[in-house]
């Protein structure tokens, strides 16, 4: 096959509610709220994070084309993190963001990792993560 993929641009997420999401996100995570101008000329929502962005659709509001059963908390996603885990269990605790499960070994995309589940405010499972 001479047709390949280099890497992700953006996901989306659907969320109930626009603003706790980025709260969340910008407070428990430290990814950074960027508003933009989507093709549609509507202003959107995105959090930023290295290269990477998370767009956000509120639901009932989504931007086509979307997916074809978009709702919120059905996402699990995986964030790996050159911060030990230990600093992030504190951070977390200070931010009143419960563990729901971690530190464990898993398997990640290029080979062993150590991760902290927790959930954000739609339900979707979130894994912060260390390369073992």
């Amino acid at each position: 096959m001479t047709a390949r993929l280099k890497s992700l641009d953006h996901l989306v997420l659907t969320v109930a509610d626009l603003w706790d999401t980025i709260r969340f996100y910008r407070d428990a995570l430290g990814m950074e709220p960027v508003a933009f101008r989507g093709a549609d000329g509507a202003d959107r929502w995105a959090l930023s994070f290295g290269a990477q962005k998370i767009n956000l659709h509120q639901k009932g509001q989504e931007f086509e084309p979307k997916a074809q059963v978009a709702t919120p908390g059905s996402a699990d996603l995986c964030f790996l993190s050159d911060t030990p885990l230990e600093r992030w269990l504190a951070h977390f605790a200070d931010h009143d963001v419960a563990v729901v499960e971690g530190p464990v070994r898993r398997t990640g995309a290029t080979g062993p990792i150590v991760s902290l589940y927790l959930r954000d405010p739609d339900g979707n499972l979130i894994e912060v993560s260390n390369r073992a």
